[in-house]
């Protein structure tokens, strides 16, 4: 594969709203920018729960990593800001539920707010194969 960055776009997840990429892959290493709760088509979520929005803005992360031919098992490290610590367990049983058995290393880090008044956030790095 060229060294040089790629950047990896779907329309599976929702279009950047500002300057910068839903990913880029430079090399075998995939940096997925931090993904809201919003639907590709940014229509409102039918659904403004905690569990909703963690199972769309995980599912946002899912597509972009499938979109550059990679999957769950690839993740190598995921950061997700969740509004109220008191949303972990439901977080942590989303995301075990939606990354079946990867267990890739992870951050969870509990914010005040977030922007446009979501609940969460998530972005992470994947290893992907070279030769893709």
């Amino acid at each position: 594969m060229d060294k040089k960055q790629q950047v990896i776009e779907t329309d599976k997840a929702p279009a950047p709203a500002g300057a910068y990429s839903q990913a880029v892959r430079s090399g075998a290493t995939l940096y997925i920018s931090g993904q809201l709760p919003i639907r590709a088509d940014k229509a409102p979520l039918a659904d403004t729960s905690f569990a909703a929005q963690a199972r769309q803005a995980i599912a946002n992360m899912l597509a972009i990593l499938e979109a550059a031919d990679g999957s769950p098992a690839d993740l190598s490290r995921v950061t997700a800001y969740i509004v109220g610590v008191a949303n972990w367990p439901e977080f942590n049983r989303i995301y075990g539920e939606l990354l079946g058995d990867a267990r890739p290393a992870r951050t969870v880090v509990p914010v005040p707010e977030l922007h446009y008044g979501f609940l969460v956030e998530i972005d992470a790095v994947a290893t992907l194969d070279d030769d893709a």
